[in-house]
């Protein structure tokens, strides 16, 4: 991971697209089945939106028909961070961008076999670069 980024609120509205402001600073939400990246069956990396951190594979990726973006691990155990959140009547753990603090979604312990996770993710949160 790079250097930690803090940068003002004004900063991060000025430079991201509305959608991404508000999913990765206002902590908001994508309607299921609606983002860019959720049937993705595309090869690479899926990066912040952000700050451009590399996260997730398209390896750990897969369906859980859940509407979002879900992925089984992160790219590596220092590129996430997770938090509890007790917003909106429920108890989840949040998942943010450790170099820039985006929100990006929550983790979930009903995940495939090899981790028992689901990282479901708003795909607002995310960039795509393909592998070459």
């Amino acid at each position: 991971m790079k250097g930690k980024i803090d940068k003002s609120d004004e900063q991060w509205r000025k430079e991201l697209a509305p959608d991404v402001y508000r999913v990765t600073r206002e902590k908001g939400t994508e309607l299921a089945f609606t983002g860019r990246y959720w049937s993705s069956k595309d090869t690479g990396m899926y990066l912040c939106a952000a700050c451009g951190e590399e996260l997730f594979t398209s390896d750990d990726k897969y369906d859980s028909g859940s509407g979002w973006p879900s992925f089984s691990a992160p790219a590596g155990q220092a590129v996430v961070e997770e938090k509890l959140d007790r917003s909106h009547g429920m108890i989840r753990t949040e998942v943010t961008c450790s170099r820039c603090d985006a929100h990006l979604g929550h983790v979930f312990p009903d995940g495939p076999p090899e981790t028992g996770l689901r990282y479901c993710i708003n795909s607002a949160a995310l960039d795509f670069r393909e592998r070459d």
